[in-house]
């Protein structure tokens, strides 16, 4: 492939203009800064990407000043006009000669050689595979691609809703295994539950959804007793009551308050944590007891609690009472069974039972005359 491209470049060469070479340069600078001195650079390495803009090579030729890039420019500007003209009727020489048919259909045979000699030594005999779409099946695979695409469906496979129930299965026996084989070793990590001592009167909950992501699982609800508070005077706790407001409960003298602006459980606590330290602050604080505003309790419903009746209560003697009762009835309906008095309920049921069934069973002559009688005596 190398030897066709490096034949291409020398055709080329070979089909180059005719004309007479230089001898000497237009314009006294170093061989460097001649015009057309400019070496060929990387695509990375050219600032004036305007440059790599190819001339048109179609119709009659017309020096364009705008078409001179870089280097080129630069040393255009720096000819004497006699020297400019020269330049032009060169390039007017150069362009009618590569636009001639004859040296177009030279170069044109030399690159068709050199593509077919390219296609001979690089023969395009293992095609690009298409690319495989992913099918259903592939999902939550490292490379979809070797699972490939799903077959037919061929009336051999379960609905939708049955590979739900299956999914759900395996989770089940998946939590039953944790069941059996994990749990039982966390009690090695178990700890006996010790009731919270006067040190600690704030009681904090928390809400888990079991792994699943919830709005309300970053919530922190904490309460606590005003009385259990250290350090807090009669008077600096009705002022701590006044502070709260709705949030205390004056029947269970506790205060419940919440936070979930906050995107952890962490926060939530601390934040609650903070506010109770503030509020302890300042209910000590000496400068304004808030004497003149009196308690509000509006906030809070009581409820009505209903007693239950003492007289109601089974009491040892009321249970002595009551068995003495059920004896007596049971012997006397003995008597009654041995004397042939006792009525039998289900006896009762089944001839009112008989009786109903007798009646829907009678013929319809008989249910015909009444209305006889009754047609007669509207006729009279």
């Amino acid at each position: 492939m190398a030897t066709a491209f490096n034949r291409i470049g020398f055709a080329v060469l070979r089909q180059s203009c005719p004309l007479r070479c230089r001898t000497r340069p237009l314009i006294s600078y170093p061989r460097h800064r001649l015009l057309h001195s400019t070496p060929i650079l990387p695509l990375r390495d050219i600032e004036d990407k305007d440059a790599l803009v190819p001339r048109s090579t179609k119709g009659p030729y017309k020096f364009n000043y705008d078409e001179l890039r870089g280097e080129d420019r630069r040393h255009y500007d720096l000819l004497s006009p006699e020297e400019k003209t020269e330049y032009q009727d060169a390039e007017k020489a150069i362009w009618d000669h590569m636009n001639s048919p004859a040296v177009e259909a030279r170069m044109q045979s030399v690159i068709n050689q050199a593509a077919s000699e390219i296609n001979r030594e690089m023969p395009r005999d293992r095609e690009i595979p298409p690319k495989i779409k992913p099918g259903l099946f592939a999902m939550g695979e490292k490379d979809p691609q070797d699972t490939g695409e799903d077959g037919d469906f061929e009336g051999n496979d379960i609905t939708s809703t049955a590979h739900g129930e299956l999914e759900q299965h395996r989770e089940i026996r998946e939590y039953a295994r944790i069941a059996a084989w994990e749990m039982p070793m966390l009690s090695k990590l178990a700890k006996p539950y010790e009731l919270p001592g006067a040190d600690k009167p704030l009681r904090f909950r928390y809400t888990t959804y079991m792994g699943e992501t919830h709005p309300a699982e970053t919530k922190v609800v904490l309460e606590f007793c005003t009385r259990d508070l250290p350090d807090l005077t009669e008077a600096q706790r009705i002022k701590m009551i006044k502070l709260v407001g709705v949030r205390y409960n004056p029947e269970t003298d506790v205060v419940k308050m919440s936070c979930e602006m906050f995107e952890t459980q962490a926060q939530n606590k601390r934040y609650l944590g903070d506010l109770v330290d503030t509020l302890m602050t300042e209910a000590r604080d000496p400068t304004d007891m808030f004497e003149d505003v009196p308690v509000d309790f509006r906030h809070h419903r009581y409820k009505p609690k209903i007693d239950f009746p003492e007289q109601w209560k089974l009491t040892g003697e009321r249970k002595t009472q009551l068995q003495a009762n059920w004896r007596r009835r049971a012997l006397a309906d003995k008597e009654r069974e041995k004397e042939g008095t006792l009525v039998d309920g289900m006896e009762v049921i089944q001839r009112v039972l008989e009786a109903a069934m007798a009646r829907t069973r009678a013929p319809k002559a008989a249910v015909k005359a009444p209305a006889a009688k009754t047609r007669k005596r509207l006729v009279r």
